[in-house]
């Protein structure tokens, strides 16, 4: 992209990260942690200019991964009385309030080791990991193919939640992308 995600413009003041926040807020998460590497402290003073909460971690082994990234705030969160954890990445900033409390609510009624957004043979984000995987996260050793296999290997239907939400799955990873997502909110808010 050229330039930081977490930085990117969405209009009326919000940038990928805000967003996300705001998001997380709004469905009732009250401890946010954000994991940040590259272009951190730009990062941060950017964010303390908005009006969300959240906790900031530095990962300065960020270059190897985003396992490296995952492990960093797990070890944070990793405590008596947490028994899992939500997360996203910087590059999925549409998904609903909605869609982060329906997976909050699936974990709550069946306790499944991963929870995520579905459509069709798709998976979005956010995911919920319980707490019994954080040992297997902690432990994984190729950082190249980061926690898919773990989560892979621990999904199931009932951990799935089929969603409407475009959010949960709009990725983006290029300019087109960007400008997509631009124009899908301009539209949005025309109407």
């Amino acid at each position: 992209m050229g330039r930081a995600k977490a930085l990117l413009p969405l209009g009326a003041g919000e940038t990928f990260l805000s967003r996300i926040v705001a998001t997380f807020h709004n469905a009732g998460v009250d401890d946010v942690v954000v994991i940040v590497g590259h272009e951190a402290a730009a990062i941060r003073a950017a964010f303390d200019a908005g009006r969300a909460r959240a906790r900031f971690v530095v990962n300065a082994g960020y270059e190897s991964g985003q396992l490296s990234s995952l492990v960093a705030g797990l070890r944070i969160v990793d405590r008596p009385g947490v028994a899992a954890a939500l997360v996203t990445l910087v590059d999925t900033p549409l998904v609903s309030a909605a869609t982060v409390r329906a997976v909050i609510d699936r974990y709550r009624l069946t306790r499944a080791p991963i929870v995520r957004p579905v459509r069709g043979g798709e998976h979005g984000h956010p995911v919920l990991i319980d707490r019994a995987l954080f040992g297997a996260l902690f432990g994984a050793q190729d950082a190249a193919l980061g926690a898919k296999p773990i989560i892979r290997a621990h999904a199931s239907a009932a951990g799935d939640v089929a969603v409407v939400d475009e959010g949960a799955f709009t990725d983006v990873d290029t300019p087109a992308e960007y400008e997509a997502v631009l124009r899908r909110l301009r539209t949005a808010s025309d109407h």
